[in-house]
């Protein structure tokens, strides 16, 4: 058996601080000018900003948990909670999506006037922050699933803003009031999109499926062609978190070259080329007496 803990962990717990407190005052300063203006989609705006204020609590306590020690009951610690937050904040903002969607719907039917200079202003504001916020998070969002929900949010934040003052400036030069709806099923469907997969991604993390970046027949082959290693099977790959991968294998070998040594390059391989950061190796030796009830590929 052999473990590799070199973990590269960035910390990412001041940009989330910053994340959330900048976007809950834009939250607060959406509602309050959009029931000045009347603006109903301001404050949708602000309703679905909220959502992604949560959404970033949860990814910011999930990545505390996830590096508290392990106990005697939770010997891997809380490292999967990471996991649930992504597949939660997946969930969040695509219900989000579902609500603007919705609105938009009501507001095709009934349209209604709106101070359009202010809807310009206010949303303009909401670019700076959410772009400016989501920048911290670039450069772990292709490392930590958890670190991408958070990117998405406010990457998704950042577009809708966008499309709030290219609406308001439309409307503001064509008196069109349908251009704020329609603008806004087409931001949802985009949003949807670009959503979809980091669902898919959390789901199957969830269910142990193996991760996205490895590749288990290139395990399954390397392993094999460990010195005098004569089969591998029973081989499981999974996510532990949503940065951290696990691998347990039977392998059967000549006695002659099963030492720690071996061990431990194959630890040490697993982790350079695939990313593996714990590997159990239950090592068997051919015995025809004494055959392995586990025979899974």
């Amino acid at each position: 058996m052999g473990h590799s803990h070199a973990h590269e962990r960035a910390d990412f717990g001041r940009a989330f601080a910053i994340g959330v407190t900048l976007n809950l005052a834009f939250v607060i300063l959406e509602l309050i000018y959009g029931r000045i203006s009347g603006s109903l989609v301001l404050v949708t705006d602000a309703v679905h900003n909220f959502g992604d204020v949560l959404g970033l609590g949860l990814a910011w306590v999930a990545m505390v948990l996830g590096r508290r020690q392990p106990t005697a009951k939770r010997t891997y610690g809380f490292r999967r909670s990471s996991i649930l937050a992504a597949l939660l904040n997946a969930g969040v903002l695509l219900i989000s999506v579902g609500a603007i969607v919705w609105e938009a719907v009501g507001r095709l039917q009934d349209s209604h006037p709106v101070a359009e200079t202010t809807v310009i202003w206010v949303a303009a504001l909401g670019i700076l922050i959410n772009g400016g916020t989501a920048l911290p998070f670039l450069a772990g969002k292709n490392r930590d699933l958890n670190i991408r929900a958070a990117f998405s949010h406010l990457v998704s934040d950042a577009f809708i803003a966008l499309g709030v003052v290219l609406t308001g400036v439309a409307m503001l030069y064509t008196g069109l009031l349908w251009l704020d709806p329609a603008a806004s099923i087409v931001i949802a469907v985009l949003i949807t999109y670009g959503t979809w997969g980091l669902l898919r991604d959390s789901a199957n993390l969830a269910l142990d499926a193996v991760p996205a970046h490895i590749d288990i027949a290139e395990v399954k082959d390397y392993l094999g062609r460990l010195s005098s290693c004569t089969d591998v099977h029973d081989l499981h790959v999974w996510g532990m978190s949503t940065t951290e991968s696990a691998l347990t294998a039977h392998v059967v070998v000549d006695k002659a070259v099963c030492d720690d040594a071996f061990l431990a390059q194959a630890a040490y391989d697993l982790h350079d080329k695939f990313g593996i950061e714990h590997t159990t190796l239950q090592v068997e030796f051919g015995d025809s007496a004494e055959k392995c009830g586990c025979r899974m590929a």
